[in-house]
């Protein structure tokens, strides 16, 4: 028999290290090829780790949440055969890792247990009188005042005390002999704060669990806190009315005809439209599809439209990126937007197609509010807000009529956007989408 190390492999180009998130395998199981051993995640790219070899595994190198590098060993396992350890000086791997790696991963110091002293003897106590035999002692504090099922002694003034006051004196620790409940026992239940239950058969939880902050989640928090440390937001709401451009999706959506390639148009949500319109007003002003490089103070102005499209998935939030917006027409960008949507829901999204937008745009569907203030994608310098549709009554000069209305709320980078020039690009968009028509004019 012999041991097999396992090392992190390179997991991306230009990555140096790699959080893990996820352990499919303890000390002692049993593996085979292939069979998965840990899942690291680097930017927002979840790589799984697969074990080269059968065998037991005997050491783990890595706690949840642990960041480790490249070429680090992770997995010891017992393996048929001499295994890549072998001794000092013989073997593939340094004689000091092979030593490090032989001991366990939170060894405890070999020392004698000191010796124990005998306990002194401790005084006999006193048989109880017989008047103390028949008390029930008084309940703990901490715990159930009394067995389940057994009903609390107390006069019918104390019940009736506890009646107006809301107190179920099931859950009240009476002092009383035989746990009888008197007023005092009210009074030290109403002073202790928050009533722990009441009639209604309520009761306080203290429960306190602790999260620890690990995977997407951790790299959410980071990037949130990092755009919201350096970047001086501006939010601008403005109302659109997109009923025209209801009317034409739905027609479109009618026509059966094949996309480029001779394949079926893929059915068309609001996005796609709004994609568009967001190309044609960056058009008229570039410098919102800009990053800002905050450290050297430049702002790289990019001709290609990369639209990170913020979707929520079951492990947190991520942003696949449409590539080249501006060189996709309505469908073709519909197609994408679904492509990337279902890989990441399916956790299949690559670190190309989770990287590199330009420009965002977040969307909480149904539940998007009347208006929301998002952050803005770091270290872009806009994003784009859509905000939930409904029907409200407009007036149009002469009556109130029916309109379906939509809000977009939208931030800007304050240091690189004025306000005056956020506010033109918002109703650049705004015309575009109640005249959609003119989406389609190049």
């Amino acid at each position: 028999m012999g041991e097999h190390i396992i090392k992190l492999p390179d997991v991306g180009e230009g990555v140096a290290e790699a959080e893990l998130v996820e352990w499919h395998v303890k000390i002692g199981d049993i593996v085979r090829e292939d069979t998965l051993l840990a899942a690291v995640m680097t930017d927002k790219a979840t790589v799984e780790i697969p074990s080269p070899v059968d065998g037991e595994i005997l050491w783990l190198g890595a706690e949840i949440g642990d960041t480790v590098a490249i070429g680090s060993p992770i997995v010891r396992l017992k393996v048929a055969g001499e295994g890549n350890v072998k001794a000092a000086g013989q073997g593939t791997a340094p004689a000091a890792e092979a030593e490090a790696l032989a001991k366990p991963a939170s060894p405890k110091p070999e020392t004698a247990p000191a010796p124990k002293a005998k306990p002194a003897e401790a005084p006999a106590k006193p048989a109880p009188s017989p008047a103390a035999a028949k008390t029930i002692a008084r309940p703990s504090a901490s715990g159930a005042p009394r067995p389940e099922g057994e009903k609390p002694l107390a006069s019918p003034a104390v019940r009736l005390r506890a009646k107006e006051a809301g107190i179920d004196l099931r859950q009240v620790a009476g002092s009383g002999p035989a746990g009888r409940i008197g007023h005092e026992d009210i009074e030290a239940f109403l002073a202790r704060g928050p009533q722990v239950a009441k009639a209604s058969g309520l009761a306080r939880n203290d429960a306190i669990e602790d999260i620890k902050l690990v995977g997407l989640r951790r790299k959410i928090a980071e990037k949130m806190t990092l755009s919201k440390s350096r970047i001086p937001h501006i939010t601008y709401v403005e109302e659109i009315d997109v009923t025209a451009l209801e009317e034409l999706r739905a027609a479109l959506n009618k026509e059966k005809r094949a996309a480029k390639g001779g394949a079926e148009r893929p059915k068309l949500t609001l996005l796609p439209f709004l994609m568009r319109a967001m190309v044609k007003a960056i058009a008229d002003q570039p410098q919102l599809n800009s990053l800002f490089d905050d450290e050297a103070g430049i702002i790289h102005q990019h001709g290609g439209i990369h639209i990170g499209i913020a979707a929520q998935t079951p492990s947190g939030l991520v942003v696949p990126v449409v590539k080249h917006a501006e060189a996709r027409d309505i469908w073709e960008c519909g197609a994408e937007v679904a492509r990337l949507a279902e890989a990441a829901k399916s956790g299949t999204a690559t670190r190309d197609e989770l990287s590199g937008s330009t420009i965002t745009i977040t969307s909480l569907g149904a539940m998007g509010g009347v208006a929301t203030t998002p952050v803005i994608n770091h270290p872009e310098v806009a994003i784009i807000g859509v905000n939930k549709m409904m029907v409200r009554p407009v007036w149009d000069g002469t009556q109130f009529i029916p309109r379906k209305m939509m809000n977009l709320s939208s931030s800007f980078d304050h240091r690189v956007i004025d306000g005056w020039d956020a506010a033109v690009f918002i109703q650049r968009i705004k015309a575009l989408l109640e005249t959609p028509a003119l989406i389609f004019v190049d």
